[in-house]
């Protein structure tokens, strides 16, 4: 049987049912005892199961992250929250040079059932984070090997995805959007983009990573989007279709490994491709997708693959110019029709 959750009830139960079902899965971070966390994905979590297993830590991501590393490398199976990505660079040596390499330099002896958790993106429309509260840095951990990198887009994919990543044994880098947070919150989100809530099983269930996922079928071009930027282009592809293009839409969900087949499959069929994130241009998601679909489906292709992206640019705190270098609906339809035309 299925209800109706929004993502941040969707990662709650996840967290929930895989504490329950595994003792050795414990949670840790800023303020996601009692207070139950900055977002409040927490909440009712330390009542439940004690400050054992729901860890108040200092206000140090060192200090998270070397923690968890620690106690998985001692057989527990944490879950470490880091309130924004933004300041998961202050504890980037204990991500890229203990997190990701220890099992490859120990051999293969020890197993890191590591989840990071990180709230990523920006808030806008619903609220303001400036240059140091918004970024989008998924592709930071794509680059280092030894990281799996994991999003996610809907509430059902946000359960299934995180009780896999929890079970998987491997790190894991799960991004969750801030914005999709607001559903419950805030009744222009649901009006925006009603998909922000939607069914999710009861129970035990879970969605393999390296699995991509169709949001909806097309056939003159394929939109291959992640996080936020599958609902913008939901969105898009729901305008278009008035005007007589069929737009299909694909979420990879996990970034590393990234579902290649999934993803040609669809250009093949459509032979026309847009790849959308919110990070950055340079160097960012768009350029992995991208050359993914340039260098093994090129001969599927009728046109060069466009991106949309964030300008290059620190985010700014005044909602004008923050909403001037997203990515946009109309920044999506526009690239499109370009492609179409």
């Amino acid at each position: 049987m299925a209800r109706e959750l929004d993502c941040a009830e969707a990662v709650r139960e996840a967290l929930r049912e895989e504490m329950l079902r595994d003792e050795r899965v414990i949670i840790l971070g800023e303020d996601i005892g009692r207070y139950g966390g900055s977002f409040g994905i927490t909440k009712g979590l330390f009542e439940e199961f004690g400050e054992k297993r729901v860890r108040d830590t200092p206000i140090s991501e060192a200090a998270i992250i070397g923690a968890a590393v620690g106690s998985a490398a001692t057989g527990m199976r944490p879950v470490a929250e880091i309130m924004f990505s933004d300041f998961l660079g202050c504890a980037m040596d204990q991500i890229f040079n203990q997190l990701a390499k220890m099992r490859y330099m120990f051999g293969g002896k020890i197993n890191l059932p590591v989840v990071v958790r990180a709230s990523t993106g920006s808030r806008y429309p619903f609220a303001a984070g400036a240059a140091q509260h918004s970024q989008c840095v998924e592709a930071w951990f794509m680059h280092v090997p030894g990281l799996k990198v994991v999003t996610f887009s809907t509430p059902r994919d946000a359960k299934g995805l995180l009780k896999s990543s929890i079970r998987d044994g491997n790190p894991i880098m799960f991004f969750e959007h801030k914005v999709l947070y607001y559903a419950r919150r805030v009744e222009k989100a649901r009006q925006m983009w009603p998909e922000l809530i939607g069914q999710v099983p009861e129970g035990d269930y879970t969605i393999p990573l390296g699995s991509a996922d169709v949001k909806r079928e097309g056939s003159d071009v394929t939109v291959v989007a992640t996080m936020m930027m599958v609902h913008k282009s939901l969105n898009a592809a729901n305008q278009l279709s008035k005007e007589g293009i069929s737009v299909e839409v694909v979420d990879p969900r996990t970034l590393v490994p990234l579902d290649k087949q999934t993803i040609l499959s669809s250009v093949k069929k459509t032979g026309r491709a847009v790849v959308v994130s919110e990070d950055v241009k340079t160097c960012g998601v768009t350029s992995e997708i991208a050359s993914v679909i340039a260098e093994e489906g090129f001969d599927y292709l009728d046109a060069p693959v466009k991106r949309v992206a964030s300008l290059d640019a620190p985010t700014p705190y005044s909602p004008v110019l923050e909403e001037r270098i997203l990515p946009q609906e109309a920044d999506i339809v526009k690239a499109i029709k370009e492609l179409v035309s």
